[in-house]
């Protein structure tokens, strides 16, 4: 049965005080690529296929993982893609995993889950989590609290298991940036105190808690004083590691050896390791940092003037005029080992500095760790980075300590793509080219190799040392192709496959901005979109792959949307795709940010496999100016974390917009919620 489902019509989106404080108000500034690189539509003389890629492997030239140069193609003459089917009838059921009854898009002030299914409030901000930390008194706060509590604007969750301890498992969040002014009642912006800002850099940062499962339903709680509970927060000892570590460029007055930092900002997405520990992207970290020049900035977007939240006021090091090097310091991919809380975290440089959303990793056929990684700017790029050591199985702390060195040796690369359909057919209104996709094939072009006895770049002009710290730069220098916000990245564990989430760009084809290309099909791009990439041979450590639109966002009434063929009467309407995560089943769950199109954010599966590929359904919504974020979705549990609830322009402690999640009279608070079945049974079977 063809089933129309509701949409919302009113304008909604992002909120300027979302854009405040958490990027600094980055889209109301030019974008900081202002390089000349080719546009997909540019090198269509060379493009390549997908099918065409496929059947032309003999004649792929693939680089070294410490070559010179990126992937040869030798394209064979140009073939017209097969049509998409027209008219495609799905039989049967809803994919395994998605057989639930769609959540309509709505203005709630809660989380809305389907029919059927029960949630509870895991943990929120400011609950006690370490031994002597006490209760969250909103009108009494103190950084000494504020340290051994859950901080604020949970964004990534991951759950690790716990042996021995039956029913726990120990719960890892981000909490990615804070919210004075629905912190502190009467905070004034022009003039925090020195006490708000120590909470504020406390409530940033990790957080590593045990929870435990009720065993008459799905609910978590809180394991409270468990000796893995951990804070990590702006003022934490972090190791920097990796080819730049020691560098001239990351030497502080308070730190010579440029070995040690203090701290992590504005954590996104992340990560969770095969040898059992978590990564955690630094993205907007620029915002933090105050009075940066023109050559200070380096194209990462540091303002030249004072701060939002005035640090460089109590801390010099936030003060790029007085410390240059300390902003080189942050942009990072964080690692961090949930299972002992005395360790330092470290910070990854030979993953490249830029405004990671997260870091996700799977292992090449012979045990080498790959991690892919977007740069959340507008017309930024995405990586990957191939290790050349093996993940070592086992336990014990020699093996502990090699697992941990697997990300310091090994070649980063940024994405080169290609479009397979003349440029005058991607017109920029997203209209589908003669070949019924939008697709082509890529490359992974090498910027620097690190190994055990230094660094090598292979980027004209820069050094190895330039290419890890000053990365954009090295993607600019080698023609990487300009994106709608690469965001989350997470490779499918089934099948293989690369999905690239695009939240969205109003600036693509805009006055001189690079127009619409293939990979990036709509001007003024303001819903998104999710690249499906294939590597070649399914192989991580390939360098060469093929790509296609699997799902092109907004109102499926428009015709510029795609959702991989499938009929668009039976999807739910979906904008600004962020977070990406797969089910047991393979289905990839997309949770959004800034909703263009009327409804409150939320949490979205959709099947990538089979008849009903392309099928998007909504799961939940969050509550009035949240944001989805850091999806998981297990057999029988589905954990989200909202982040930054009643974030609405003009809302204080002392006129808040929601009422989310203690109802009214009680301060507004990012939390953690888990969702399940009534019935005890999985998720969507």
């Amino acid at each position: 049965m063809r089933v129309q489902l509701p949409l919302i019509n009113a304008v909604h989106g992002r909120s300027a005080l979302t854009c405040r404080f958490r990027c600094g108000d980055a889209c109301f500034h030019p974008a900081p690529n202002t390089s000349a690189n080719p546009y997909v539509g540019d090198v269509i003389a060379t493009a390549l296929s997908r099918r065409s890629m496929m059947r032309a492997a003999a004649v792929v030239t693939v680089a070294a993982a410490a070559g010179t140069a990126g992937t040869v193609v030798t394209a064979p003459s140009a073939q017209a893609a097969p049509q998409a089917p027209a008219g495609r009838k799905p039989q049967g059921k809803a994919a395994r995993g998605l057989r639930f009854t769609p959540v309509a898009p709505n203005t709630a002030d809660t989380v809305t889950v389907p029919a059927g299914y029960a949630q509870n409030v895991v943990v929120r901000w400011g609950e006690p989590i370490l031994r002597g930390a006490p209760a969250f008194d909103p009108e009494k706060q103190t950084a000494a609290a504020q340290a051994g509590q859950f901080g604020y604007n949970n964004d990534f969750l991951a759950l690790l298991p716990l042996p021995g301890e039956r029913g726990r498992q120990v719960l890892v969040a981000n909490h990615e940036y804070t919210d004075e002014v629905l912190m502190f009642r009467g905070y004034d912006a022009a003039a925090p105190t020195r006490e708000q800002v120590e909470i504020a850099w406390a409530a940033h940062g990790l957080s590593a808690v045990v929870v435990e499962e009720n065993k008459k339903n799905g609910a978590l709680t809180v394991v409270p004083r468990h000796h893995l509970n951990r804070r990590v927060t702006a003022t934490t000892e972090f190791r920097l590691t990796g080819p730049a570590a020691g560098s001239d460029l990351l030497k502080t007055s308070a730190d010579p050896t440029g070995r040690t930092v203090l701290g992590t900002l504005n954590n996104c997405s992340g990560g969770t390791t095969p040898w059992g520990t978590t990564l955690h992207g630094e993205e907007n970290f620029n915002q933090y940092f105050a009075n940066a020049s023109r050559a200070t900035d380096k194209r990462y977007g540091i303002g030249t003037g004072a701060s939002e939240r005035k640090w460089e006021r109590f801390d010099k090091r936030f003060d790029v005029a007085q410390e240059p090097n300390e902003v080189h310091r942050f942009g990072y991919v964080v690692e961090l080992d949930p299972y002992d809380p005395s360790s330092a975290p470290r910070k990854h440089t030979a993953l490249g500095r830029f405004k990671h959303e997260g870091a996700t990793v799977r292992l090449t056929h012979d045990g080498r760790p790959v991690v892919y990684s977007g740069d959340d700017e507008r017309f930024d790029y995405f990586y990957k980075f191939v290790g050349s050591k093996r993940m070592k199985h086992g336990s014990g702390r020699a093996v502990r300590e090699h697992n941990l060195s697997l990300l310091d040796e090994g070649t980063l690369y940024v994405a080169r793509l290609t479009g397979d359909s003349p440029a005058i057919e991607i017109d920029g209104t997203g209209k589908l080219p003669a070949d019924g996709e939008f697709d082509g094939s890529g490359e992974w072009i090498p910027l620097a190799t690190a190994t055990a006895r230094g660094a090598v770049s292979h980027v004209e002009g820069m050094s190895a040392d330039e290419v890890f710290v000053f990365t954009r730069l090295a993607g600019d220098k080698v023609g990487a192709t300009k994106m709608d916000r690469p965001e989350d990245i997470e490779p499918n564990p089934r099948t293989g496959k690369v999905y690239v989430a695009l939240t969205n760009n109003t600036n693509r084809g805009v006055g001189a901005n690079a127009p619409a290309d293939e990979a990036n099909p709509r001007n003024a791009n303001k819903h998104g979109h999710i690249l499906e990439l294939t590597e070649r041979w399914n192989r991580a450590d390939s360098t060469a792959f093929a790509w296609t639109l699997f799902l092109v966002a907004g109102d499926p009434e428009d015709p510029a949307t795609y959702f991989a063929g499938f009929p668009k009467d039976q999807v739910s309407p979906i904008s600004c795709p962020d977070n990406v995560a797969f089910d047991p089943h393979g289905n990839l769950w997309i949770s959004t940010d800034g909703n263009q199109l009327g409804s409150h954010d939320g949490l979205f599966g959709v099947a990538t496999r089979g008849e009903r590929r392309g099928e998007l359904k909504q799961f939940l919504t969050v509550p009035t100016g949240a944001e989805t974020c850091g999806p998981l979705v297990q057999d029988r549990r589905v954990l989200v974390a909202v982040q930054h609830p009643g974030e609405i322009s003009g809302a204080t402690v002392e006129k808040p917009a929601s009422t989310w999640p203690d109802g009214p009279g009680k301060i507004v608070r990012p939390a953690v919620v888990a969702v399940w079945r009534r019935d005890g049974d999985d998720i969507g079977v």
